[in-house]
């Protein structure tokens, strides 16, 4: 639960994204597109249903004539090429009208209780154009061009769980399709790619009657990019006991793999065949910040280390996987570590997916706090959970330099200059380790017998310090064990943490505070999912323009 091992994780098959596909193949999802009333500049609505075994999902999306100075993948962009909303059933006519008044203003607007999910999209600058005069002219893309990119549209936000009147997420989270997290977002990110790609050949073939379509491997090469920043940081500070089931759900996959005495052949060869396609993915991954370009210097020696390691261990002796995670730990930087713990996972559906049943949590109750706990009893509970804190001198300006704050004007996170600006009457709690140590600290004046409440009663300032400790007591991994305020910290850190769990690829941070990243990157698409496999798309593929 440090955070330059957090924000070295990669996806695996735990991944938000892979557990939605899995249970869309699983129990043959239904997926039509009723309207596509766009016109000949590419303005207009269309919709694409998602019918489950019980229930029908229709992602709503509105499609703008934008001009190219007003493209902007900051959040506080206040237009955008596309709109979206999922809506929870099969919208009415008053229902898609109701949703054209509002969703184009995404914040500025409402949606209600039947949406699930808001969001927007832009074109890409690079690639939008160059993709559709290729398909008017009768002829494919250039392949690397793509590669070089990744996507033809990318999303700024995905609203979600009661954002701007949207279903809270209480209201669904007893659905299957919904109990694990995140699903009602990824489904969105799905629609949207399909709807993007079904609007680029259609411009296409609104720019030429000789238009083509994409070849379907090559199609399948474009994701949905992302630009994510400080707004999604705070979120594995704010839900400790979820974020305590996404590590440990990772941890026992780990744990039971480690575990395997023997692997058979057939779990061998998938696993040489992942290392082989990751080796070409991390060759394939640029960044244009010097963060990720030094860690990829590093992710691309650990591969070549991983390949020679393969040559020599002996994958049909005992216990193959601990001795090879065993050794990552030991040879490899943590990038590489971490690339090595999701391969080990690949072969081992039937040992792991089970877990991701198991990642939502259940934060609606937070419990009282105990008034009769004496400070005896208290005192130790911090010190077991806050050691890493205790042993921090918080006086240090460099310790404590930065503030956590809300932006009035968008009521976005921001991370500030503590002792540059004047913030810090504005912070919010999403320090709980310097806090613990005030609270601690603050302990010493009171005897081992005075209660919880009188100490509360005197230090009111203390009472979320001590209603957190509720919280992770029983969450070992409920709590990052770093300073996130110190001066070195990196939010792209907690960007990246979190964005793995979703399934994300191709990580570029563009500061230490927002990254772009690329989603469903490789995926099937819905009308191939009967024959195409749901997991194995997230590396490429050994040949080029051909599926997994």
């Amino acid at each position: 639960m440090k955070l330059d091992r957090m924000g070295s994780f990669h996806q695996c098959r735990l991944s938000f994204m892979r557990t939605l596909l899995r249970r869309m193949k699983r129990e043959a999802w239904v997926f039509e597109r009723p309207r596509f009333d766009i016109d000949a500049d590419g303005v207009g609505t269309a919709l694409y249903t998602a019918t489950t075994p019980e229930r029908t999902y229709t992602l709503v999306a509105f499609a703008h004539d934008l001009p190219d100075d007003m493209r902007s993948d900051r959040v506080i962009a206040t237009a955008w090429d596309t709109t979206f909303a999922l809506h929870d059933g099969i919208p009415k006519d008053e229902d898609v009208e109701r949703l054209r008044a509002n969703v184009p203003l995404q914040e500025a607007g409402r949606v209600s209780g039947s949406e699930l999910t808001l969001s927007r999209a832009n074109r890409s600058v690079r690639l939008w154009s160059k993709v559709v005069d290729a398909l008017a002219a009768g002829r494919q893309p250039d392949a690397e061009l793509i590669e070089s990119v990744g996507y033809l549209m990318r999303t700024t936000a995905v609203y979600g769980s009661g954002k701007f009147g949207a279903a809270d997420r209480q209201s669904i989270e007893d659905r299957p399709e919904f109990l694990a997290p995140f699903q009602a977002e990824m489904l969105t990110v799905f629609l949207i790619r399909t709807f993007v790609m079904d609007l680029v050949e259609y411009m296409a073939h609104q720019a030429s009657r000789d238009a083509v379509v994409l070849e379907p491997a090559l199609r399948r090469r474009f994701g949905i990019g992302n630009s994510t920043g400080l707004g999604m940081a705070p979120f594995l500070i704010t839900h400790p006991r979820l974020i305590n089931n996404w590590i440990a759900a990772r941890e026992e996959a780990l744990a039971r793999v480690r575990a395997v005495d023997r692997a058979t052949d057939a779990e061998i060869a998938m696993f040489r065949s992942f290392v082989a396609r990751a080796e070409r993915g991390v060759a394939r991954w640029h960044s244009e910040h010097e963060i990720q370009q030094a860690k990829l210097v590093d992710l691309t020696a650990d591969v070549d280390a991983l390949l020679a390691r393969l040559d020599e261990q002996d994958l049909t002796a005992d216990r193959p996987w601990d001795a090879l995670v065993r050794w990552a730990h030991e040879a490899l930087s943590l990038e590489g570590q971490e690339l090595v713990v999701s391969l080990v996972l690949e072969p081992y559906g039937h040992l792991v997916d089970d877990l991701t049943d198991h990642m939502h949590a259940d934060e609606s109750s937070l419990g009282s706090i105990d008034g009769a706990m004496t400070v005896a009893e208290l005192r130790p509970a911090i010190e077991r959970q806050y050691d890493w804190a205790l042993g921090i001198d918080w006086t240090e300006p460099r310790a404590d330099a930065r503030a956590w704050y809300v932006s009035e004007e968008k009521l976005e996170p921001r991370l500030g200059e503590r002792h540059e600006e004047p913030i810090a009457d504005y912070e919010q709690p999403l320090q709980p380790g310097r806090d613990a140590a005030r609270l601690h600290a603050d302990l010493v004046a009171w005897d081992d017998g005075a209660t919880v409440a009188e100490v509360l009663r005197a230090h009111p300032e203390h009472r979320h310090t001590v209603r957190r400790l509720l919280l992770v007591a029983d969450s070992p991994y409920g709590e990052i064990r770093d300073n996130t305020i110190d001066a070195e910290m990196l939010p792209i850190d907690l960007l990246r943490s979190k964005l793995s769990f979703f399934g994300a690829t191709d990580f570029d941070p563009r500061s230490d505070r927002w990254v772009r990243i690329t989603m469903f990157r490789g995926a099937p698409f819905p009308h191939e999912l009967g024959e195409l496999d749901p997991d194995t798309w997230t590396y490429p593929d050994l040949v080029d323009g051909s599926a997994a």
